[in-house]
């Protein structure tokens, strides 16, 4: 281990990861009300190679995790890969994929995701999470509903009486089983590359280093590992870059 590149992760003396609890897929609180999950799994592996201390910085929503690591309060962090995000942190290639879908009410006349962008629906998407800036970018017609986080979609998809929910499949489908009366389209929408980032101003020489870690944790089976001992279904882990 050089210790340049330690110190480049680790300004403060110990590594700072940005753990996103508002992605069930990523990290969420365990039955003592610890953060665990294949994000947290990664940064502790993280922190054992650098030799250092881990402390995790949590917070409940994607975007929050993004600002957290640009503003350097956090040393890396776990995102989905998207070019808006791209211009401050430097990203590994994904680690796992995530499927995004639309839910819908039951008796919706939305059979497919054709129909979705029409001026008379409003989507409901988690503000600043990774189908947000998907969704912004690609719906024409459609009017975009925000959310404050990922998990807290589909309760304001049914106050707002809104036409669609948008975001992870899992979610949806956990929150279609909590109420009744909802559906999801039969496909997915987009695949969310998941990776790991450091803010780019720690250097070329760091972004590489993290990027070999997330190629050989996907290669020793580490994220395969992870994604099947916290039940994390509907999530494949991603093929070499």
């Amino acid at each position: 281990m050089h210790s340049s590149i330690q110190s480049s992760f680790t300004p403060t003396g110990k590594l700072r990861a940005s753990i996103n609890l508002g992605n069930p897929i990523l990290a969420y609180r365990d039955a003592q009300g610890q953060a665990a999950g294949v994000s947290v799994d990664l940064a502790t592996e993280f922190a054992k190679r650098l030799g250092v201390e881990l402390e995790l910085v949590l917070v409940d929503a994607a975007g929050k995790s993004v600002d957290v690591v640009v503003a350097e309060d956090a040393d890396i962090g776990f995102f989905a890969i998207d070019p808006v995000r791209g211009e401050h942190i430097a990203f590994t290639a994904a680690y796992v994929l995530i499927e995004g879908c639309y839910l819908v009410k039951e008796d919706s006349p939305i059979r497919s995701n054709e129909e979705v962008d029409m001026s008379a629906n409003r989507v409901v998407v988690g503000k600043g999470s990774a189908y947000d800036l998907y969704l912004t970018r690609t719906l024409q017609h459609a009017q975009i509903v925000r959310s404050p986080t990922s998990p807290t979609v589909v309760d304001t998809f049914l106050a707002a009486g809104a036409e669609v929910a948008a975001g992870v499949k899992q979610q949806l489908e956990h929150d279609a089983r909590r109420h009744g009366g909802l559906r999801l389209l039969g496909e997915r929408f987009m695949v969310i590359q998941q990776a790991m980032g450091v803010p780019k101003s720690r250097g070329a020489e760091a972004a590489a280093f993290l990027a070999r870690f997330v190629e050989e944790m996907k290669a020793s089976g580490f994220v395969a590992q992870a994604l099947q001992l916290h039940g994390i279904e509907g999530a494949s882990v991603a093929p070499a870059a």
